[in-house]
């Protein structure tokens, strides 16, 4: 038993280490350092990760040292961003180094480039920057989320650079879909609360569709009063079917009996006797079903074309059934099931709100999943 624990954490020891090798072997030398370091923070006197430490760490920085001189001379367009990224990596083998005992013994003067960072995060900042703002210029919903994230690393880097904090909310607006949203109500003649559905569809769109991202929801009459600079789709949801209490009933009448029951008693020759004889009754069963049903239309379309963009119905249904039967006639015919029937009051079935509950559930969760479906990329 000791040897079966000891099996698999040796298994993971040794892929870890083996991993780190495979990463030197490869020229991934930040790789090797990052999962040599990892291994000796929990096992300082670990020998193959000192050795890949060992040898890694100059290679590495020496790789990431050149690669930013390299990309600063050259002519690319976001060249002081990944200069400061190689920078970073640098940073982040020293910072890993000196939270290891194990690895400070192996590399106890890890190289760090924090007094260099500056400059740089100037020249990355505007770089970014003016990417952004070309980025936004172009006019297009998918140019400017990159310009807003372009925007926000600029914002990273140097926070408040110029005026990024305004071309942030100008690219966040521009990359954002803001979608209308209009619920009709169920039918007035059940009168039910139709408010549950309606604030579960709101609460899931606000709760997974936030300020931060780039799709936005709203009422109908909240998009009006909200002054939206534009309103990009609407989407429509309408009952096309809705019924609540439809009740079918069916009785099934039989007539049961036993043989050789005893019925009573009598005197012959002078003796007390049995009397048996046959008894009957007749059996009434009730089934009692009452279905409630709705099919839920998610209509989203296009604002400015009118291009329905999808057409979704989602179908929701709960049955509620109910069995008791009757008698009349001798008991004693009954089969023991039939008689535990017969003890069963008249069963009433749930009321209209809670019918409606149970099979929009299910509605509710085909129309969320659709809603993630169709904005994924969004």
């Amino acid at each position: 038993m000791k040897l079966l624990k000891f099996f698999p954490a040796a298994l993971i020891i040794l892929f870890a280490c083996s991993s780190g090798k495979q990463a030197f072997e490869r020229g991934e030398y930040y790789s090797a350092v990052m999962q040599a370091v990892s291994r000796l923070k929990s096992n300082p006197d670990h020998k193959k990760s000192q050795e890949i430490l060992r040898s890694s760490y100059p290679m590495a920085v020496e790789y990431l040292e050149t690669d930013a001189r390299n990309i600063q001379a050259s002519n690319a367009s976001n060249k002081w961003q990944s200069a400061l990224q190689a920078y970073e990596k640098i940073n982040n083998m020293y910072e890993a180094i000196r939270q290891s005992p194990g690895a400070l013994r192996v590399i106890a003067n890890p190289k760090n480039y924090y007094s260099e960072m500056g400059p740089l995060k100037e020249k990355a900042a505007e770089e970014l920057y003016n990417a952004g703002i070309a980025s936004l210029m172009k006019g297009t919903r998918q140019d400017a989320k990159h310009a807003y994230y372009q925007f926000s690393e600029a914002h990273r880097y140097v926070p408040n650079y110029k005026d990024v904090l305004e071309y942030l909310e100008k690219a966040r607006t521009e990359a954002t879909v803001f979608v209308a949203v209009e619920q009709v109500t169920v039918p007035a003649r059940y009168n039910l609360s139709g408010n549950f559905f309606h604030d579960k569809v709101e609460e899931f769109l606000m709760r997974n569709y936030p300020e931060e991202g780039f799709v936005r929801f709203f009422n109908s009459n909240a998009a009006r009063e909200l002054n939206l600079p534009r309103v990009d789709q609407i989407m429509r949801l309408q009952f096309d079917d809705f019924s609540v209490g439809n009740t079918t009933t069916t009785e099934r009448v039989e007539t049961v009996s036993k043989d050789s029951v005893k019925v009573g008693e009598a005197k012959v020759n002078g003796q007390t006797v049995p009397v048996y004889n046959t008894v009957t009754a007749k059996v009434t069963t009730v089934r009692r079903e009452v279905v409630s049903q709705g099919l839920l239309s998610m209509i989203i379309t296009d604002n400015k074309s009118g291009a329905v963009l999808s057409h979704r119905k989602f179908p929701g249904r709960y049955v509620w059934t109910a069995t008791w039967a009757r008698f009349n006639g001798d008991e004693r015919a009954l089969s023991p099931q039939q008689l535990e029937l017969c003890k069963k009051p008249e069963a009433q079935p749930p009321d209209p709100q809670n019918m409606f509950l149970a099979f929009a559930a299910p509605i509710y969760e085909q129309f969320t999943q659709a809603v993630q479906e169709f904005y994924r990329n969004y």
